[in-house]
């Protein structure tokens, strides 16, 4: 991936009494979304848009919206709304127009993950947010996990730039509909999120990737639902995926298994719990001694309430958010740069991807 150009400025707001919000797409993610956005308190969905025909309307009588208007079409909505933002939850094909036609309206936006359907078109839409000096954020909701901050903290304070991480995560999903009909579907469909998690966690970015992805035999998928990969990050830092979205029986954490290790110790998490952590204290002796670090976990909104809320601070104040678009391209990259990989049977550089 060629070097992302200089980030655009979020010009920081006075905060008014109620946001106008420009709700896009009313499938499942849509509706869970409308649900966090009306919960807020000082957000109104002006507008709630989906290309199915009465998909809007349907969904805004179902949560009892008696104000919002409904559209099937996002350029119309945004010319009579003119809302104050704009929250996408259209499938990933879908993005690339939605995200340019928000932008070119001069309307911030909050986009679900993934960022883009291509390389191409995230480049493009990052491009476009630069050029309308207005913020672009991917929703990356597993990242207000109040226990992934806990483990980042601990992994910054504790045990020192990270020089192996391992995460493990392994689901049975059941999902039918398009899914069982993918292509690469577990890279494509849920890796972001832990490829996400890993630069969080580390604070590295990807450089390079070897990755295969396999199906088992009792696989229910079409396409390649497990896959192993190892990246190379800055620093020197190697992290290890292994996933499946078809093993039944001791599954993970949606939020993966994770162990972490540096020079002064090392750090385990199984993704629902609090982390763990030890620091080395000894010098002697063929296993030197160590001790528990302390790893407080600070209650915060997580999910879909956590990203709305970072959001919102980042227009309120200016400050750059987590899954902004500068910074969520490297997270995407990883997903493709895998992808390629697995393809072409050898190692691949994030700058090629």
């Amino acid at each position: 991936m060629s070097k992302a150009p200089a980030k655009s400025k979020t010009v920081k707001k006075s905060k008014p009494s109620t946001y106008r919000v420009l709700l896009v797409g009313a499938g499942g993610m849509g509706q869970a979304w409308a649900k966090n956005i009306k919960e807020h308190g000082q957000i109104d969905i002006a507008g709630w848009v989906d290309i199915k025909p009465g998909a809007a309307a349907a969904a805004i009588e179902k949560h009892e919206l008696t104000t919002t208007r409904p559209y099937e079409d996002v350029k119309k909505a945004l010319a009579e709304i003119t809302p104050d933002f704009l929250v996408d939850v259209t499938v990933p094909e879908a993005h690339y127009d939605v995200t340019l036609a928000a932008l070119a309206a001069g309307v911030p936006l909050l986009g679900e993950k993934p960022m883009a359907d291509s390389m191409a078109h995230a480049r493009a839409m990052v491009a476009a947010s630069e050029k309308a000096g207005k913020l672009y954020m991917v929703s990356q909701s597993r990242a207000y996990d109040p226990n992934i901050i806990a483990l980042t903290k601990l992994v910054r304070a504790g045990i020192g730039p990270l020089g192996i991480l391992n995460s493990d995560f392994y689901i049975g999903a059941h999902f039918g509909g398009f899914r069982d009909e993918m292509k690469s579907v577990l890279l494509l469909d849920m890796a972001i999120h832990t490829f996400d998690a890993a630069r969080q966690i580390s604070g590295a970015d990807a450089v390079s990737v070897y990755c295969e992805e396999f199906n088992p035999t009792w696989s229910w998928y079409k396409g390649d639902a497990s896959a192993t990969a190892l990246f190379e990050m800055t620093g020197g830092l190697r992290y290890t995926y292994r996933g499946s979205w078809c093993s039944q029986g001791e599954q993970t954490s949606w939020q993966a298994l994770w162990r972490a290790y540096g020079p002064n110790g090392s750090a385990t998490w199984d993704g629902e719990a609090g982390p763990r952590g030890q620091r080395i204290v000894g010098t002697e002796g063929f296993i030197r001694k160590s001790e528990p670090i302390d790893a407080p976990v600070i209650p915060a909104p997580g999910g879909i309430a956590g990203s709305l809320r970072e959001f919102l601070h980042a227009l309120q104040t200016g400050d750059t958010p987590h899954g902004e678009c500068h910074d969520n391209i490297k997270s995407l990259a990883m997903v493709f740069a895998a992808v390629q990989s697995s393809a072409a049977k050898k190692r691949v550089k994030l700058m090629d991807a």
